[in-house]
């Protein structure tokens, strides 16, 4: 048995105290987009810091919460708080939750972010469909030697975010008059914001937006078989030509304000998987 399937049984050991339930659909919550909990029955909750080999958020806003319950009739598990490359934990690190998550029987995962506007037609506080993506983060979590009994080698990565959900969720925004975008996300390694410069050249290469989160843990969700769907909300707008120095507080807001639209979203793509 390999280290990472040895210290997946150690952390499913912790929680398996707490419920014995499968749980096909996993949640990751990002900046400022904690409030889909509040749309959960919750059955029981578990801190990053009783989880083994759990990393700890340490960003403002990440609550670092295990979350198991139900929305609807769907037993869920959502990660209330993310990690990210900037905080020093390795890509395994932050892609760890997302294989536990499988274990637990995991077959659909809703991923959302918060993310900088490039594309001029997309304003702040749209809400994206996230339908590709550019890794510019330097890394990837699959690198090292490959879990086989998790999955292929060389996984297929044709179609990162599903296009069944892309449709679900698109049907559900018409039907709740939500107006979405849909557009491809980059990820690069941050904390920093980018410079005019850079952000001319990320919407050059094909990038609608820009964030530092998200790719990571589609890979390996991908890696192990699962459907994603991601969910960005556009919290700045970052135009060369127009540039405003960012405001933390301003971008927590704006994820804030739009929070409720994506929570429909989330909510009743959710009771309809």
């Amino acid at each position: 048995m390999s280290d990472l399937i040895t210290k997946i049984n150690e952390t499913l050991q912790v929680i398996r105290k707490k419920t014995k339930d499968e749980y096909p659909v996993g949640i990751i919550l990002g900046t400022g987009l904690g409030g889909l909990v509040k749309e959960i029955d919750i059955q029981c909750e578990i801190d990053y810091a009783g989880l083994p080999y759990f990393p700890l958020s340490t960003v403002e806003s990440h609550q670092g919460k295990l979350i198991f319950g139900k929305i609807g009739n769907k037993k869920v598990v959502a990660m209330q708080g993310r990690f990210h490359y900037y905080e020093g934990y390795t890509m395994q690190q932050i892609t760890y939750p997302v294989r536990v998550m499988k274990f637990l029987g995991v077959e659909t995962l809703l991923v959302s972010n918060a993310c900088g506007g490039m594309n001029p037609l997309f304003k702040k506080g749209d809400i994206m469909l996230m339908v590709d993506h550019i890794n510019l983060l330097g890394d990837n979590p699959l690198i090292g030697k490959n879990e086989d009994e998790l999955g292929p080698r060389f996984p297929d990565m044709s179609e990162p975010y599903s296009q069944a959900l892309i449709n679900l969720a698109e049907n559900v925004s018409l039907e709740n008059k939500i107006k979405v975008q849909k557009g491809v996300y980059v990820a690069v390694p941050g904390p920093n914001l980018e410079t005019k410069a850079e952000y001319r050249f990320l919407r050059a290469a094909g990038a609608d937006v820009v964030g530092m989160s998200t790719i990571p843990e589609n890979i390996v969700a991908n890696h192990m078989g699962l459907k994603v769907l991601g969910l960005s909300i556009i919290t700045d707008e970052c135009f060369p030509d127009a540039l405003m120095p960012a405001n933390v507080q301003q971008i927590i807001a704006t994820a804030m304000e739009a929070e409720p639209r994506m929570t429909l979203i989330m909510k009743e793509v959710i009771k309809r998987l």
